[in-house]
């Protein structure tokens, strides 16, 4: 058997070479997110000379992530955080000027960007948490002087709001004890309650915005159906129009017009993506644009006059390939690759797979599988490999077709990989979405034994070299898998994962509150002696000396929403037992690693903790400390090459 070429880490897990492309709104320049002396940052091109782009932003701590035009064509808008605390602020830069702004200067807060208008172009609306730490009120920005004007101080306990196109608040959502959604309208008297979302819609049913500035909204409803529909909302009288629908998954996008308003395609995603089209004026356009290059086409910017589209094509074996499109000739213009490098490696296929579970739901999973496993790249190895079950966060989440790089990584160092929809992933219907309800530890860990079961039954699968890895859930779901079946995996790689789940509803971040009942409701209410009893009994740490096998445990420091704390206890209880772990700790890092040495320097880590257990290749630590934070505060001798790289680092 001929041995695949190693991939390098820093191809997989390096910074991109663009990301986040987007089109000003008069389609005059081109931006995106790029490395700026190893940081990301936002830069700026004309749109006909793409070589003369240049950085606007100049981050040099964390890179930046998120950002977005203002309507003036004149500002950007972008968030950051300290070392991953997640207490956001929004900053604005001048393009004109070079100025560079903190438009939100509080401590402590997680401010956010509401809306934004055409009609009023230097101005957006933002909300911000500085008056109450659980409540956000709504402020109306001036972008040229940074001037705030409060437009709704929050003493209603909204946990959110909906704006019109005037960038004034017309819709209101309050979460009742039960975890279910009241709906409020603002009239000449106040706020008044126009409608209900039970608990069990909670997470098919939500609002996309006004019609343009009309009465009438857009929603995701589940109500009175299983799936997720698009419906329009009139507020006026109350009445509710199907717009479109699908039996086995909610809607999982829209598309709509940049200044009317208006959905004119919406998509739905069971296995794969699939567009549905509302206005036949786009109708050719996606049309034509499926002809231009192989992937899922994604439209992700328009111009206002919308006569220019930002188009990417998405790739499971590939890098993402960026296309400006003129819409009046109806031509296509090739212009770069989000990670060049990738398309020189031996990638692999990424396979839908539908799995039962016990009681018979069905599950979409996602296969990859070592290239060398499969000489004719089907989707079954000519005989089983080890197999690495990679477990999504949330839980009320999904995993996706696509491009991911922990696929890619593990089934390079010869893994099988296999990501679960298990019960409770959002976007396949609210009963789906239900059968998880207080299922954390049971139902939801079932679903993944019977995965990996169903991978070793089909010839996938050596069921002696059986990893289970995830970050957040996953992380959580990689504990419960060490404690709760304990013979099963061979190994477990836990990245931010609670370990007990009395004390992570009790730390949740104070903005998280408004919401806190919906955990409750669908995880275990901890203000109950019955609830408490079931989350102490589905809490990994309760059973911690049931773990017989191989535990890497990554965290950040300053996580807001899985305390380190999570990590720091089920740490203690193992080493009080003398039971092995090797314990990564990242003192700038929070839910998840930003900075790219970081990422390099876990992932480097963890593929040299598989390897000592699956048997797979691995591509030495070496050197992959380098620029890191990270530290190891236990078990570095338990991992090839990391207590050399640890002193490497000084």
């Amino acid at each position: 058997m001929i041995e695949t070429k190693l991939i390098s880490r820093a191809v997989l897990f390096g910074n991109p070479d663009r990301a986040s492309v987007k089109l000003s709104p008069d389609g005059k320049r081109i931006s995106y997110l790029a490395p700026d002396d190893g940081y990301m940052n936002v830069f700026v091109a004309p749109a006909d000379r793409l070589e003369e782009a240049t950085a606007v932003t100049h981050d040099q701590v964390r890179g930046i992530r998120m950002y977005a035009w203002a309507h003036d064509n004149r500002h950007l808008l972008y968030m950051q955080d300290d070392g991953g605390d997640e207490n956001w602020n929004v900053f604005v830069v001048d393009l004109e000027t070079g100025e560079s702004r903190n438009l939100t200067p509080f401590k402590e807060i997680a401010a956010h960007i509401s809306g934004s208008s055409m009609d009023y172009p230097g101005e957006i609306l933002l909300s911000i948490n500085n008056r109450d730490p659980q409540l956000h009120d709504l402020y109306r920005v001036e972008l040229a002087t940074g001037e705030l004007a409060l437009v709704e101080e929050n003493t209603e306990g909204f946990a959110g709001y909906v704006s019109d196109i005037a960038l004034l608040p017309r819709v209101a959502m309050r979460m009742d004890e039960e975890g279910g959604e009241e709906v409020f309208r603002k009239g000449s008297d106040g706020w008044q309650q126009i409608g209900y979302v039970p608990s069990d819609d909670g997470l098919t049913t939500h609002p996309h915005g006004f019609k343009g500035a009309s009465n009438i909204m857009y929603w995701t409803d589940s109500r009175d159906r299983n799936t997720g529909a698009l419906v329009e909302y009139d507020l006026e009288t109350g009445e509710s129009t199907l717009l479109a629908s699908d039996d086995k998954s909610d809607v999982a996008d829209v598309m709509i017009h940049p200044t009317r308003r208006e959905v004119e395609a919406v998509a739905f995603t069971y296995k794969r993506k699939q567009w549905v089209v509302l206005d036949d004026s786009v109708r050719g356009d996606l049309d034509f644009l499926a002809t231009v290059a192989a992937g899922e086409v994604e439209v992700v910017s328009r111009t206002d006059a919308d006569d220019r589209w930002m188009v990417a094509y998405l790739l499971d074996d590939g890098s993402v390939r960026y296309y400006l499109y003129d819409r009046p000739n109806k031509s296509a213009k090739f212009l770069f690759s989000n990670r060049a490098e990738l398309d020189d490696e031996p990638l692999v296929k990424m396979h839908p797979e539908i799995v039962r579970a016990r009681d018979g739901l069905e599950m979409v999973c996602y296969l990859s599988l070592p290239a060398e496993s499969t000489p004719d790249g089907g989707n079954r190895p000519v005989a089983p490999v080890p197999l690495v079950l990679y477990v999504h966060g949330g839980p009320w989440a999904r995993d996706h077709w696509g491009y991911d790089p922990y696929h890619q990584l593990l089934a390079n160092r010869g893994y099988a990989v296999l990501s679960v929809n298990y019960r409770t992933s959002t976007g396949f219907g609210k009963e789906f979405a239900n059968a998880g309800k207080l299922e954390w530890g049971r139902d939801m860990q079932h679903d993944l034994t019977d995965a990996v079961g169903w991978a070793v039954d089909e010839g996938i699968a050596d069921p002696a070299k059986v990893a289970i890895m995830g970050g957040s859930y996953g992380g959580y779901a990689t504990l419960a898998g060490l404690t709760m079946t304990p013979d099963l995996y061979a190994c477990g790689v836990d990245l931010v994962g609670p370990s007990n789940l009395i004390t992570l509803l009790e730390t949740v971040p104070p903005y998280w509150v408004p919401v806190l009942n919906m955990f409750r409701t669908r995880m275990g209410d901890d203000r109950t002696e019955e609830g408490r009893a079931l989350l102490i009994e589905r809490s990994p740490l309760t059973h911690v000396e049931k773990i017989k096998r191989p535990l890497l445990i990554a965290q950040g420091a300053n996580d807001p929403r899985v305390k380190q704390a999570e990590s720091d206890q089920i740490i203690e209880a193992m080493t009080t037992r003398e039971i092995p772990v090797t314990y990564v700790l990242f003192p700038d890092e929070g839910h998840g690693f930003a900075r790219p040495e970081n990422r390099l320097a876990f992932t480097a880590v963890a593929e040299a903790f598989l390897a000592a257990n699956l048997g797979g290749r691995f591509e030495p630590v070496g050197e992959s400390f380098e620029g890191s934070s990270v530290t190891v505060p236990v078990g570095a001798s338990e991992v090839c090459g990391v207590e050399e790289a640890l002193a490497a680092q000084g």
